[in-house]
C-alpha cells in the first residue's frame, strides 16, 4: 500500500537520478548527502517500488525509475508554473472567458472584439457561443456565460453593460430596384406599394420595435417574416423584397443587393451592447471590462 509522497521528495530524487550522484546532488540542492538520501528513501516507500540501484561505487535508475523520472519533470514544472498561472488568473490575464454574440454580430463586431481580447489577454481561452438576446441574458443569468454582446431592452439590476457600437438602420433593395437610384435618403411614402421582409415580432424584437417607432410600414405589404439579419438580405437578393438591417450588413459582402440611406430614422439608433453579471466572479471578466470601458468609450 503506497502513502503521499511530497514535492521535496521529487526534486531530492529528480537531482539524484540526473546527476546519478548522491553526492552532487547533496550539492546542487544545498544540502548535505544523509537527508538527501533519506528524502530519496521515503519517496520509494510512498510509491512502493524501488527507483534507483546503488552502492557504494555507482547509482542506476532502475526501469521503473526511469518512467517515474519522466513524470517527475512534469509534475515540478507544472507545481513551479502554478504560482505564477494562479496571479495570473487573480489578475484575469489568464482563465476562460464564455462569450456570447447573436449572428449579426458575427460579421460586424465579433471579430475585432475576439482579436483585442487575443492581443490583451494572450492567456485567456474564449469559449463562443452564438445565441439571440434573450439566449444569452437567460445564459448569464444561469451563470452559464460571462460576457454577452446583445441589443436593448435589458432591465435586469443583475446586469450590467457597457455600449460598444453604435451604427445607421439602413434599407438593404435588390440591385436594380428604382430605390437604389434615388439620389435621396429613402422616404417612407416611397414605400408604400414595396414588398416588405419583416423582421420576427418575438425572435428579432428589436430591429420590429425599431421599424415600427420610425417608419410607418403597411403591414399588407410584409411578404415574409425572419429573424436573421443575413436571411433578409438573402432573400432581398433574390427579390423578395426591401428589408430594414443595421448598416454593418454591407460587411457581408452579398452580390445583388444595395444599400439605402433611410430619411425618418435618425443616425446612430442601432445600438450593440456588452452584458455581464455584475456580481460575477470571474477575474478575466473584470480585466475585460476594464479594457471595453478604456477602448470603447
Amino acid at each position: 500500500m503506497t502513502t503521499a509522497y511530497t514535492l521535496d521528495q521529487v526534486r531530492c530524487f529528480v537531482a539524484v537520478a540526473e546527476e546519478l550522484h548522491f553526492g552532487r546532488a547533496a550539492e546542487r540542492l544545498s544540502m548535505t548527502q544523509p537527508p538527501l538520501s533519506r528524502q530519496v528513501q521515503k519517496l520509494e516507500h510512498a510509491v512502493g517500488v524501488a527507483l534507483l540501484e546503488r552502492d557504494n561505487r555507482h547509482v542506476e535508475l532502475t526501469t521503473a525509475g526511469a518512467v517515474f523520472l519522466a513524470e517527475a519533470r512534469r509534475l515540478l514544472t507544472s507545481a513551479d508554473a502554478a504560482p505564477a498561472l494562479a496571479r495570473r488568473i487573480a489578475a484575469g490575464r489568464a482563465g476562460v472567458l464564455r462569450l456570447g454574440f447573436t449572428a449579426a454580430t458575427g460579421f460586424s463586431l465579433l471579430g475585432t472584439l475576439v482579436q483585442e481580447i487575443a492581443e490583451v489577454m494572450p492567456d485567456v481561452d474564449l469559449d463562443l457561443q452564438e445565441l439571440v438576446t434573450v439566449e444569452q441574458l437567460e445564459a448569464i443569468r444561469r451563470g452559464e456565460l460571462d460576457l454577452a454582446l446583445g441589443r436593448p431592452p435589458f432591465d435586469d439590476p443583475r446586469l450590467d453593460s457597457h455600449l460598444l457600437l453604435s451604427e445607421d438602420l439602413v434599407l438593404v433593395v435588390p440591385e436594380g430596384h428604382p430605390l437604389a437610384s434615388l439620389r435621396r435618403p429613402v422616404r417612407t411614402s416611397d414605400l408604400r406599394d414595396v414588398p416588405l421582409i419583416g423582421h420576427h415580432p418575438t425572435k428579432a424584437r428589436y430591429f420590429y420595435d425599431m421599424v415600427v417607432r420610425y417608419v410607418d410600414v403597411e403591414h399588407a405589404n410584409v411578404v415574409h417574416v425572419v429573424s436573421q439579419i443575413l436571411t433578409m438580405c438573402s432573400l432581398v437578393g433574390a427579390g423578395r423584397g426591401v428589408a430594414f438591417v443595421p448598416e454593418s450588413a454591407r460587411l457581408l459582402g452579398l452580390p445583388g443587393v444595395r444599400f439605402c440611406d433611410l430619411a425618418a430614422v435618425p443616425h446612430a439608433v442601432v445600438e450593440l451592447h456588452a452584458l455581464w453579471d455584475r456580481e460575477s466572479k470571474n477575474p478575466a471578466l473584470r480585466e475585460l471590462v476594464r479594457h471595453l470601458r478604456a477602448v470603447h468609450d
